[in-house]
């Protein structure tokens, strides 16, 4: 490995233990402040998908849900592969749990963003995002920010 390589996965696992870290909105949150999400430099596909609903916050697995076992099974990818962070990047729009009534209510708009575009900038090797719903899709496709959107999109 590289010394730059060596640096650039310093400077992911930094940003990343940053963002788990997070207390910003707590007071806000139902269950409390708990980011989840997975990436690696070497990752090639990034999924970005909703907010964690409760048994994903409980979890702290990302798609740890009846969600994630049909998305794996349309990616046709064996959970091994699907939470190995060198290959998949797993990015929620709202890194927590957000409410109770409605696990996917659009975050707030200063979170869709908080640490995304840094994390965004530490995965060289992404070839193809999956944007899973409707908040991913809007902020990514529709948003005037063209410079920070991912190379390919699939709905």
């Amino acid at each position: 490995m590289s010394r730059t390589h060596r640096n650039s996965e310093i400077a992911l696992t930094q940003l990343l233990d940053e963002v788990r870290a997070c207390r910003h909105c707590a007071a806000s949150l139902p269950l409390g402040p708990k980011p989840v999400l997975r990436a690696g430099a070497g990752a090639r596909l990034m999924i970005v998908g909703q907010a964690p609903g409760t048994r994903v916050h409980a979890s702290g697995v990302p798609w740890d849900d009846p969600s994630g076992e049909r998305l794996r099974d349309w990616l046709n990818s064996l959970p091994d592969v699907f939470y190995d962070a060198s290959r998949v990047a797993i990015m929620p729009m709202g890194f927590c749990y957000r409410a109770r009534a409605n696990p996917a209510i659009c975050p707030r708009r200063r979170n869709a963003h908080r640490g995304m575009h840094q994390l965004l900038a530490h995965l060289p090797a992404l070839e193809l995002t999956l944007l899973v719903g409707s908040y991913a899709q809007a902020y990514y496709l529709e948003s005037p920010r063209g410079a920070h959107r991912p190379r390919a999109a699939v709905s």
